[in-house]
């Protein structure tokens, strides 16, 4: 079976937002797109989301570092990001424009260590309930897509290829933060390297 899953299409990250990533709003057609086929073959959708509390380390307002600067949080190389994603706030909702995704996995919950994957936080010290409902769907291949390319979309990749899923990744449906200009040619290549498929929409619609 096959699941499609839309990795923090947030307002914070999208155009406006307090991370935004550039042409981030570009990807929602196309994103609703893949929604409406994967619904209309009932098949299983899922939404992850940052869902950080307020005073999560990671943000450069409580780490006592520079937007960012890289530091060290439980051990961990850590960017200092600016506050996004707190929990309940506007900034945390699926953007508006993008249809409705009922099966959501939430990220980041723990202000002691960042999660960019949608399985484990950046430590592998805890795991969200994405694998346990991929397995009660009997998912064995995925379709992944969202924001961004050079973090939550390439740790989620990178994760669901170490717990043995087929990973396809869809090019025109992601985008990146691109702290350097090369970030997201990089993740791309990587996520190639690893065994994951990197296909276009307009291979499945």
């Amino acid at each position: 079976m096959k699941a499609l899953i839309v990795v923090d299409i947030q307002n914070d990250f999208c155009e406006g937002g307090s991370l935004e990533v550039k042409n981030s709003n570009e990807i929602i057609p196309v994103t609703n797109k893949l929604i409406d086929y994967f619904y209309r073959n009932n098949l299983l959708v899922i939404g992850t989301k940052d869902w950080h509390p307020s005073n999560h380390k990671s943000f450069a307002i409580n780490s006592g570092g520079n937007i960012g600067e890289i530091g060290i949080l439980n051990n961990l190389p850590q960017i200092w990001w600016p506050q996004h994603c707190v929990q309940n706030s506007f900034g945390s909702e699926f953007h508006s424009d993008l249809i409705e995704i009922k099966n959501i996995i939430y990220k980041g919950t723990d202000p002691e260590i960042d999660s960019y994957s949608g399985f484990f936080d950046n430590g592998k010290l805890k795991k969200t309930d994405l694998f346990h409902l991929l397995k009660t769907h009997n998912i064995t291949e995925l379709f992944i897509l969202g924001l961004a390319t050079d973090y939550c979309v390439k740790y989620t990749v990178l994760d669901a290829l170490d717990l043995k899923f087929k990973v396809n990744v869809i090019e025109d449906a992601c985008r990146g933060v691109n702290l350097s200009s090369d970030d997201s040619k990089l993740a791309f290549d990587e996520m190639k390297q690893k065994g994951a498929h990197i296909i276009k929409s307009e291979d499945l619609i």
